[in-house]
């Protein structure tokens, strides 16, 4: 079997979102990575890791929950800030160890206040150094909707 087989060889054409969720390959804390873009423009905007239960729970609200590894809980993102993903569309990878959602996400990804996350360039500079700037475009401030209440 070619490697671009695995994961469609597991789902072997049942239907079901359980014979889906089964097939992915988790890594090992039972995590599958989660590349997520917008789903008009194409921007990625986070990356991110579900296990099975915000598998599942996207699928029923329609919402994009995740595993939050610091905080090891279900995180429904958004659920602080607002900022909600809705989902439109999901791919996944050839191994099934990948997943791509396509949002129409609301405000910002970042925490910091940028629309995606990668709002950061590594550019070199004259001298041969490599140097981090700044690239994002900030739509809230983080000041304001993270403050405690």
């Amino acid at each position: 079997m070619s490697a671009g087989m695995e994961f469609f060889a597991r789902v072997d054409n049942r239907p079901g979102l359980a014979v889906i969720l089964e097939a992915l390959k988790y890594d090992q804390d039972g995590l599958v990575a989660i590349v997520t873009q917008d789903a008009a423009n194409k921007e990625v905007l986070g990356v991110a890791f579900a296990d099975r239960v915000a598998l599942e729970k996207t699928f029923e609200t329609g919402l994009m929950h995740y595993y939050s590894r610091s905080r090891k809980k279900l995180w429904l993102k958004g659920e602080e800030s607002g900022h909600v993903q809705h989902l439109v569309a999901m791919r996944v990878d050839c191994d099934g160890d990948a997943i791509l959602a396509q949002v129409r996400q609301v405000k910002g990804n970042c925490h910091l206040g940028f629309r995606s996350c990668f709002s950061y360039k590594l550019l070199k500079t004259k001298d041969g150094q490599w140097a981090v700037k700044e690239a994002g475009r900030k739509v809230f401030d983080p000041a304001e909707v993270y403050k405690k209440k």
